[in-house]
């Protein structure tokens, strides 16, 4: 598909963005997001299909479980949804789940929020996922090293008296499983990197030929951890962190070590959110507001190419996830239009956003998939 059609409008037409970090909180926690808001959000953002993380209830460890969130999406999802399976049952990182029963029914397998901790269980698990030809996405984090924090381990803390999460309890996590995939020779994605030194360990592991990917996602491109305020909208797992850290992750946006942006779209309430940078849940919402803030941040400013953010946002993922892209799967966007990020305007029911109120340019005209509008400006369906 060229990147450059424009519409008789004269708005640029891109293939659909794939997301393969969603959460859509149904079932169990409709209170912060339903499929049906979530996906409505996501294709009013360009996106036409997006794999949702396992953190529901009950949680996708076997294949009854897994069976009544599909058909809650066969139900209600406005686009296309592609289900993880976890890793352990319960995501507990006690026992594997019933991987080879839910294999051809789950994009990949992942226990989302929760780093696998015994090394034994991950290498079973890396095991079982090669054998059955599906990915390990893994939430990297070493629980010993937590040590209560919640936000980066910095000169923002420290100033401010939080307790910080210091970078080794992603990458440490990280260079571990690298040696397991190197053992077991599984298909391995590292989720939402965050830490100069996790890309380093990528691009090593590439360089020895690993089968291993890995995505970053946009509030740790444009901000560092000097810019936080004292507000919820500013929490996230991992936290965002130095601008070392930042330019880290940028180079390897431009020389290919980190291989897709994803949202990490964590949606909760209002009240969750509203507890500060202490005491708030962690996660912010995200798939409305991906594309115009990397396009204004980047592409704007001669960083990256549009073409590279479409391989970043549409086509790197389904490469490695293998989803897809209809022949008529489009979204259309103003690139020219300039406007402030209004989080009335969501239609998430997620509005914590560390990108509240910033300018951009690049309006979400309409979403397409098989020449059905499932998004349109102005669309009023709620």
């Amino acid at each position: 598909m060229k990147y450059f059609n424009l519409d008789e409008n004269g708005f640029i037409i891109l293939p659909g963005f794939a997301d393969v970090h969603v959460h859509l909180r149904e079932p169990g926690f409709f209170v912060k997001e339903t499929i049906r808001t979530g996906t409505m959000a996501a294709a009013r953002g360009g996106y036409t299909a997006i794999c949702s993380m396992p953190n529901v209830k009950p949680c996708p460890d076997a294949p009854g479980n897994l069976a009544i969130q599909q058909s809650i999406i066969d139900a209600y999802a406005k686009i296309k949804v592609y289900p993880y399976g976890t890793i352990t049952i319960g995501q507990k990182g006690k026992e594997l789940s019933q991987m080879k029963e839910m294999a051809d029914k789950v994009i990949a397998f992942s226990d989302d929020g929760f780093g696998v901790q015994s090394q034994e269980l991950m290498e079973a698990a890396m095991r079982k996922a090669k054998s059955l030809g599906k990915i390990i996405v893994a939430h990297c984090e070493d629980n010993t090293l937590l040590r209560g924090g919640y936000i980066h381990d910095g000169e923002y803390a420290r100033t401010n008296g939080h307790k910080g999460i210091c970078s080794e309890s992603e990458w440490r996590q990280i260079e571990r499983d690298m040696k397991l995939v190197e053992r077991t020779g599984c298909a391995y994605h590292v989720c939402h990197i965050s830490t100069k030194e996790g890309v380093r360990l990528i691009r090593q592991a590439k360089a020895r030929g690993l089968d291993v990917t890995c995505e970053t996602a946009p509030h740790y491109l444009v901000f560092t951890d000097m810019d936080i305020k004292e507000d919820g909208r500013f929490k996230m797992n991992p936290p965002i962190r130095t601008n070392s850290d930042r330019q880290a992750l940028i180079e390897g946006i431009i020389d290919g070590t980190i291989d897709i942006i994803a949202t990490d779209h964590a949606p909760h309430t209002a009240e969750e959110k509203s507890r500060g940078l202490r005491d708030s849940l962690m996660g912010v919402v995200g798939l409305e507001t991906a594309f115009p803030i990397l396009y204004t941040a980047f592409v704007k400013k001669g960083i990256i190419t549009l073409e590279k953010l479409v391989e970043l946002m549409a086509f790197n993922p389904r490469k490695r996830f293998g989803i897809a892209l209809g022949e008529h799967e489009i979204t259309a966007f103003d690139l020219n239009h300039e406007y402030i990020i209004e989080t009335r305007e969501f239609l998430s029911k997620g509005k914590s956003t560390p990108f509240a109120g910033m300018s951009v340019f690049g309006r979400c005209k309409y979403t397409e998939i098989e020449g059905r509008r499932v998004w349109k400006e102005n669309l009023t369906e709620k």
